[in-house]
């Protein structure tokens, strides 16, 4: 049966039928249950920007105490916290969320598609944001903020140089906010790859989908180091783990391997979005298409690889060995090549267009003048006799000023000021951009140029003070003057946007011209996105097809007909863009931030010694996670359903591949990342640490390499075997008893290592053991818990599946691998010791 466009009525029928579909409450509880990417974004962006100011007024103190030598405006504690804040909440709490803000709202509209593949998570991810940004902001303002900069490099982070809570605060805050950004990692790859209009192919993706598509896996890449670092020194802090301990085996300079294995790629996980809208923005205002599209998705692959080679640039000073440092070296300066290839591509761009002179062009303008300068600044530092005599100097940190702002802030406020039309459905009346402009970009350039220059005379960074008569006094008074005309500038910038946003002129719909699918909707895009799925023929949609737009909103792309009154989208083949599932979405739901509250008193109630609240939050966790997915799993089999065009497709919960099949790869990809820095830390203390091997080794015993091999065994071929009997209709219970033994048998083994070693604290040695064997015991109970939800799914008479088991095998054969691994790490070294 062929769906004919509009059969259930008139156009303005099917988009009053969709708008009460997709719509939140109206009430203001409407904010807390809504999973809408367009409320979701707004407010992801709102919050993010009102970090950036907190982030601008801690600058704003820290060049007052600098302006003049020997200032008393501050004391060395207020200033040591004030920088470690500044520096906190512009690299976690603003850059990438706003980012991140602009992916949610904006990525459906590019991909034709009418939400993110889990809206739920993208809700969940937010209010986690809010809650550990918010503890972050409040301890600052209780005067118990960390100060031992944003970096916390042990020992100066360890509990004997910063008691109190504010390392952990920070240890905590920052790790919940980590996790925030890995959910919305994995459900902006999922949705680049699978949520996608039909025909829209990889090749004909808009620009910015690649960009987004490589941080969100350099996200899911390089923040679990992070994450495990933090895990180590909160553990080492709280319960005398001695990881960083060099007397009990530990060494500090494993955080800064983990720290920097994060924290390198993270400039590029910041650069790139803002090199994606530059090449979304920069063609529409040449009125061209971009030069070189294969190129530049190259270069930016390129560089999201090399930047993972890149950390030990930030540790040239350490000691390491010299190979090493050529090798660091030589692959910092490789970094330029994929980065000019950009930049080439962006000038060809300009030259074969026609340039209009809007305020988005403006900042553009301006990113160009700071980035290269912070870019050609960056290869002096990967020279390492050059690093040497800079290092830890004012030099790098302007250096790193103009990466950020030049390479993120300046392209950002142009993407801001171009979707504004798209996003509030007006167009700028009051020009303040432009004043703006003129003040933050020569100040800009003015302040950090005399900064440069300080540092190479020899002022040092992270120091509250200096003595007159060094050659820096004047530098630093032009420096202060001109940041804070530079902050009026970006305040300018936010009250502009903030006026247009409400008091703007209306305009007609796509006012710049633009050739990408997200100017086909309404402005502002309404709650649904589309009026249905659009049907694409090549790179610039509303190119090939001026009239495309009209013919969306009459119905006749895929599901233009909202009778079966749900939250429906396309779910597409990767490569090929081929129409493939229908996804249904889920509905408005409180769940989210419950989940949320709980996950965050799960992380913060430590700070008060309140670990029972924890523990019971952590079961709180499972417990709505449970009911979220028990609610969300569908209860009867639909077959095909009609998609428009005489096709129909599989509900995308009925296949072998549903959308949590897909998230729950890519999760354990940084789960997979995670434990290989684990790893990479047993291996490292090994070979590096001082007083290490302890006196003995943990050797292995008949039982527990029995229990873990057959375990590990018999917790793949559980789940397995259930997909197996599913998809035959057989009896699955056999099947999943053999899990549940496989778990059981796994999780002794792991308990083995630790009733064997049962003093953690005594050697960085066992600590580590116990966190090998800690990491087992909590993927075999993830795994347990995963097993017993598909056993009351059959209780409860519901049709399982086989997708879901699918699912549940893909965690554990994780399981069941890492388990081995980790355990053979324990064992084997006492084996051959």
């Amino acid at each position: 049966m062929t769906q004919t466009p509009l059969r259930r009525g008139t156009a303005l029928r099917l988009h009053r039928q969709l708008e009460r579909i997709w719509s939140p409450d109206p009430r203001f509880r409407g904010w807390l249950t809504t999973n809408n990417n367009n409320d979701v974004g707004r407010l992801f962006l709102a919050v993010a920007t009102l970090f950036f100011v907190i982030g601008g007024l801690l600058a704003m103190l820290i060049r007052a105490q600098l302006a003049t030598p020997g200032s008393a405006f501050m004391g060395p504690e207020a200033y040591n916290q004030v920088f470690t804040m500044h520096g906190t909440v512009m690299m976690f709490l603003f850059a990438i969320p706003f980012f991140e803000a602009l992916a949610v709202l904006l990525l459906p509209g590019m991909l034709g598609t009418r939400d993110l593949a889990y809206p739920r998570l993208g809700v969940y991810g937010l209010w986690v944001y809010i809650f550990g940004g918010s503890a972050v902001i409040i301890a600052m303002l209780m005067g118990l903020a960390p100060d031992g900069g944003w970096f916390m490099y042990p020992p100066l982070s360890s509990a004997a140089f910063s008691p109190g809570i504010g390392a952990d605060v920070w240890l905590l805050g920052i790790t919940s906010i980590e996790v925030s950004a890995i959910a919305t990692a994995v459900e902006i790859v999922v949705t680049v790859l699978r949520y996608r209009a039909a025909g829209m192919s990889l090749s004909r993706m808009p620009i910015f989908a690649w960009y987004i598509l490589i941080v969100a896996l350099m996200i899911l890449t390089a923040f679990p180091p992070m994450i495990l670092g933090s895990l180590l020194l909160e553990v080492e802090r709280a319960l005398g783990w001695p990881f960083f301990q060099v007397e009990n085996g530990g060494d500090p300079l494993l955080w800064q391997h983990l720290f920097w294995l994060f924290g390198h790629p993270e400039v590029y996980i910041i650069f790139l979005p803002a090199a994606g809208m530059i090449a979304t923005i920069l063609p529409v205002m040449a009125r061209t298409t971009l030069l070189g599209y294969g190129w530049v998705v190259a270069a930016a692959v390129s560089l999201a690889v090399l930047s993972f080679g890149l950390w030990v640039h930030h540790m040239f000073t350490t000691g390491i060995p010299h190979l090493g440092l050529a090798f660091f070296s030589a692959a910092s300066t490789l970094v330029a090549v994929p980065t000019s290839i950009m930049i080439f591509s962006w000038i060809g761009t300009l030259w074969k267009g026609r340039v209009r002179m809007e305020v988005p062009m403006l900042w553009l303008i301006g990113f160009f003048a700071t980035f290269v300068i912070g870019g050609l600044t960056g290869v002096m530092l990967a020279i390492v006799p050059f690093n040497w005599q800079v290092h830890d100097t004012h030099f790098v940190v302007a250096h790193l000023h103009y990466v950020l702002i030049g390479g993120y802030v300046l392209p950002m406020i142009a993407a801001i000021y171009y979707f504004q039309p798209l996003l509030t459905g007006r167009f700028h009346f009051f020009r303040l951009g432009a004043v703006a402009f003129w003040l933050v970009v020569p100040a800009f350039h003015i302040t950090f140029l005399a900064v440069h220059v300080a540092g190479l005379l020899g002022q040092r960074r992270r120091t509250w003070t200096y003595d007159e008569g060094q050659g820096w006094d004047l530098l630093n008074l032009v420096a202060s003057t001109a940041s804070f005309v530079m902050a009026i500038g970006f305040a300018l910038v936010i009250l502009d946007i903030g006026i247009n946003t409400f008091a703007g002129l209306r305009g007609k719909r796509n006012p710049w011209g633009a050739t990408t699918l997200e100017w086909a909707a309404p402005m502002p895009s309404p709650a649904y996105g589309f009026a249905s799925i659009p049907i694409v023929q090549g790179r610039y949609p509303l190119t090939a097809d001026p009239d495309l737009p009209q013919r969306i909103a009459k119905g006749e792309g895929y599901l233009g007909d909202a009778s079966r009154n749900r939250r429906e989208t396309l779910i597409v083949t990767t490569t090929t863009g081929a129409p493939l599932q229908v996804a249904v979405m889920p509905g408005n739901s409180a769940l989210p931030i419950v989940l949320a509250v709980v996950t965050s008193t799960s992380f913060l109630a430590p700070l008060v010694q309140a670990y029972w609240l924890s523990g019971l939050a952590l079961v709180g966790v499972v417990i709505v996670a449970l009911v979220w997915v028990w609610t969300t799993a569908p209860r009867r089999a639909e077959g095909l359903v009609d998609a428009g065009h005489g096709t129909h497709l599989p509900v995308a919960a009925e296949c072998a591949d549903p959308p949590g099949w897909w998230g729950s790869l890519f999760l354990l990809v940084a789960d997979g990342v995670h434990f290989g820095s684990l790893m990479f830390g047993y291996a490292f203390l090994w070979t590096v640490a001082p007083n290490w091997p302890p006196p003995a080794y943990l050797g292995p015993t008949l039982l527990p390499v029995l229990l873990a091999l057959g375990g590990a065994a018999a917790l793949a071929a559980g789940p397995r075997l259930a997909a197996r009997a599913i998809g035959k209709g057989l009896r699955t219970a056999p099947a999943l008893v053999l899990g549940l033994v496989g778990v059981l048998a796994l999780a002794a083994a792991a308990a083995s290592v630790m009733l064997a070693r049962p003093d953690p604290a005594s050697h960085a040695y066992d600590a580590t053991l116990w966190l090998l064997a800690g990491h087992v015991g909590f993927h075999a109970a993830l795994t347990l818990i995963m097993l017993a939800y598909l056993a009351l799914r059959r209780i409860a008479g519901h049709g399982l599946r086989v997708g879901e088991a699918r699912i549940v095998s893909l965690w554990a054969d994780f399981t069941a691998a890492t388990g081995l691994v980790a355990l053979g790490a324990a064992w084997l070294p006492g084996a051959f010791g």
